[in-house]
Order: C-alpha cells, then sequence, then structure tokens
C-alpha cells in the first residue's frame, strides 16, 4: 500500500456513503461467484510461492472486484491478495480486498470463508464489509456510520457493538491456529498465547475474519492473530473500530499491516498485551 497505516483517529472523518454502498455491492458481486465455486466438484485448488492455497474462485473474485473499482474508483489505488497493488492516480484512497479470507477453509469445504472489502484514505480504514455467504452472514462498517450485520440472503440489518467485559479472566479469547505462535517470530510467543488462554474463562479458535467479527458482535472479547497480512485486517479494522473495540498489532501499534494483529472490546486490549507479552 501507498500509504503507511495510521492509528485511527478518535474521531474518523466520515465514510463517504457512496464508497460503503460501492463495497456492498461488491460483495454481492463476490458472493455470486464464490458460493458456487464452494464444494464445487470440478474446483481448482494450486500452491502460491508461500505455499499457501489458492483457488479459481479467489482469482475471479478479485478480478470481478478490480473490474467493479476499476468502473466506478478509476483513480483509486487497490492492494489484493491474489493480484497484488494497482497505483492510483488520486490521493490516499486504497481499496484493500482479499477475495476469499480463508482459503483452506474453502479448499475443504468448510464453510467459515469470507470475501473482505476495505477503503483505507490516508492510512485509516474507514469502510469495511466482511460476507460470508456459507455461513449466511455479512458485517459492515463506515467511519461515523456504525457496525452492522445481517443474515444472507435477506436478512434485517442491525447495529452490533462489542460486549463490556472487563477481567481477563472473564474473557472469551480466540485464534486462527496456536502453532504459528511457534512458527512465526514475532512480539509474542507461544509461551505468551499459553499464558493468556490460562488467564482468561474460555478458549477458542474460529479463526481468519470470523473472531474479529465475533469481537464485534461482542461474541468473543479478544481475538489474537499471530500472523496476518493488511488484506486480512483492513476490513475487520474498520469494522471492530466502529463496533467500539480496537485493533493493533502484537506489540500494541494501532496498525493492520504489522504482520499481526489484536483485536478486543478495548477494555481488555492492555491487559492482554501485557499478559501475552509476559
Amino acid at each position: 500500500m501507498s500509504p503507511e497505516p495510521a492509528a485511527r483517529p478518535a474521531n474518523p472523518p466520515p465514510a463517504d456513503p457512496s464508497d460503503l454502498d460501492l463495497a456492498l455491492r461488491l460483495a454481492d458481486i463476490a458472493d455470486a461467484i464464490t458460493l458456487p465455486r464452494f464444494r464445487a466438484a470440478d474446483l481448482r485448488v494450486s500452491r502460491k510461492p508461500d505455499r499457501t492455497p489458492v483457488t479459481d474462485a479467489d482469482t475471479a473474485a478479485e478480478d470481478a472486484i478490480r473490474a467493479g473499482l476499476g468502473h466506478e474508483r478509476p483513480r483509486d489505488a487497490i492492494l489484493g491478495e491474489e493480484r497484488g497493488e494497482t497505483a492510483g492516480v488520486g490521493a490516499g484512497r486504497d481499496w484493500v480486498i482479499d477475495p476469499i479470507d480463508g482459503t483452506k477453509n474453502f479448499s475443504r469445504g468448510m464453510p467459515a470463508w469470507a470475501t473482505l472489502i476495505a477503503l483505507v484514505v490516508d492510512g485509516v480504514p474507514v469502510v469495511g464489509v466482511v460476507s460470508a455467504p456459507a455461513l449466511h452472514r455479512r458485517w459492515w462498517a463506515g467511519a461515523g456510520a456504525g457496525a452492522w450485520a445481517r443474515d444472507l440472503p435477506s436478512g434485517t440489518p442491525h447495529r452490533i457493538r462489542v460486549s463490556g467485559v472487563a477481567s481477563v479472566a472473564d474473557a472469551y479469547v480466540s485464534t486462527t491456529n496456536q502453532d504459528t505462535f511457534r512458527a512465526e517470530p514475532g512480539p509474542v510467543s507461544r509461551d505468551g498465547w499459553v499464558a493468556l488462554t490460562e488467564a482468561c474463562w474460555e478458549t477458542r479458535a474460529f479463526g481468519d475474519f470470523w473472531q474479529h467479527c465475533l469481537v464485534a458482535e461482542g461474541v468473543l472479547d479478544v481475538a489474537v492473530e499471530p500472523a496476518a497480512n493488511p488484506w486480512d485486517l483492513a476490513a475487520p479494522a474498520a469494522l471492530v473500530a466502529e463496533a467500539g473495540g480496537r485493533l493493533t498489532d502484537l506489540a500494541g501499534e494501532p496498525t493492520f499491516s504489522g504482520g499481526h494483529g489484536l483485536v478486543s472490546n478495548g477494555a481488555l486490549h492492555d491487559p492482554v498485551l501485557a499478559v501475552l507479552r509476559g
């Protein structure tokens, strides 16, 4: 991405409603591509250089989103997991796309996967859409417009908010894969993760986008991501912030591109960081 991701201001400029509307329409387009390919007998799965899987649905969905942005926001920059970065000619507007977050789940027939679409303005995520059609669920947010969720395909939108849990001992915490703490060097060790699981009430492993959305809904209180890319966290960053929560990296820096992430209800953020870092 061209601009350095910035700390979210206490009162970020409100999102343009047309940008949020566009992101929701692009999510509809992506869902129409990905859902028919889910559990398809002829699904094509290959490996990228980093050994992570990619399917024909990933590339088709990203291409369709890029085509929509090229038509409606031709001056904006785009960063996508599958096609990389496309420079913009405007100032400070970057669309960040993960066509299928949870491709491993998608390729194995597990329904926990989603399309993530974010708009980052001057380094701050101001629009975020997370659409999980196999879970029949969508979440979205725009700066100043709140965080919302609805059941797919035609559920009634309702506003969501983080939990009020204020003690680590009462917290529900989730991660994607605890072995990643051992495999990926970073500010938090596997011992730090184990210490957190022992300090909190319950531990889950919903993983990827889902755990961040559940924090925004107040179902979980904390989600710890030991390895993450900007396209994994940009949309959840906008959603969680509008739901009253907080996102940083595991060093406590307010960025969605630090290579890892911590999402919380806000009240638990600093205490959880203290436990994770020993």
